[in-house]
């Protein structure tokens, strides 16, 4: 099933992608392999995590205190959200 990210889900990813590059050298890198791997869990079976808000569903990061929020479609999974767990989860709530 093909992945979509929101526009906001992305600025999203980028700005944390940038916050834990600047924190410690090659943490941005680990990061981005627990979203790759969330993503994949994801793909393979969209509805294995609970339903958050609506009809989007929340998949938490194994390593980093992020949350990814999506909703499944006919033909694609919209990820909404790629958010820090301790953010008001009103920010993203529109998207859904």
């Amino acid at each position: 099933m093909l992945v979509r990210f929101h526009p906001k889900a992305d600025i999203e990813l980028h700005k944390a992608l940038k916050w834990y590059s600047q924190l410690k050298l090659g943490l941005d890198t680990g990061f981005m392999r627990c979203i790759d791997e969330a993503i994949s869990r994801i793909r393979r079976n969209p509805k294995m995590f609970p339903v958050a808000f609506k009809n989007a569903r929340r998949a938490m990061l194994k390593r980093f205190p992020y949350i990814i929020y999506y909703e499944i479609g006919e033909k694609e999974i919209m990820i909404l959200a790629v958010f820090h767990a301790k953010r008001d989860p009103k920010h993203w709530q529109r998207r859904a």
